[in-house]
């Protein structure tokens, strides 16, 4: 609903502050923080500047950085094709394909809402201040993996860390919409502790 705004100067720390204003602004507390995909980079910027009102970060096939990385130090197979649009002097990144497993009946719904995005967004190192997360904290992997599998190295390092919770759904990257019932039934289970 905001790509109307869309501009070259938009990057990570953009997204963060929007998440942040609506936190401020709400007056929310005891946030449970989702992430997915890309979000799992803002979610973690957001989670680090607002961790005493965020009771639990959950990722969904997401990206899962540490200070001073960007998008693009953490998806090593997109790097060239970013790389490719910056010397054309392209600022927006078209978005990868839709899920292969997406229903036909949610592909033109899901195709009208998929917008480029600014490169700066993948660019941008992210700046965390409060040093390590300590917050309850979740991975969700979505099992029907692409070739790529970008997301396998986040999932085995959350699998493996004991400070996190791991789950997998049998969806592939976009469960909100090739799985929303079992996104939702397992996002219910993760809260409520499960």
């Amino acid at each position: 609903e905001r790509v109307h705004l869309a501009n070259p100067s938009i990057d990570l720390e953009t997204h963060i502050q929007d998440i942040l204003n609506v936190i401020k602004y709400e007056d929310l507390r005891d946030i449970v923080l989702v992430g997915h995909s890309y979000g799992g980079m803002v979610a973690t910027g957001v989670a680090d500047r607002a961790r005493d009102l965020i009771s639990q970060l959950i990722y969904i096939d997401a990206f899962v950085p540490e200070d001073g990385q960007s998008l693009l130090d953490l998806n090593e197979p997109a790097r060239a094709r970013m790389q490719e649009l910056v010397r054309a002097g392209e600022w927006r990144v078209p978005p990868n394909p839709t899920p292969p497993d997406t229903p036909a009946a949610d592909l033109a719904w899901l195709t009208e809402r998929r917008v480029d995005m600014p490169i700066k967004c993948f660019e941008a190192k992210l700046k965390l201040h409060g040093g390590e997360l300590t917050l309850p904290r979740s991975y969700i992997y979505a099992t029907r993996i692409t070739p790529a599998d970008t997301f396998a190295p986040f999932a085995r390092r959350a699998k493996c860390d004991p400070g996190w919770r791991y789950y997998e759904i049998d969806a592939s990257h976009s469960p909100n919409v090739t799985a929303p019932e079992g996104l939702s039934k397992l996002l219910q289970k993760i809260v409520a502790g499960g």
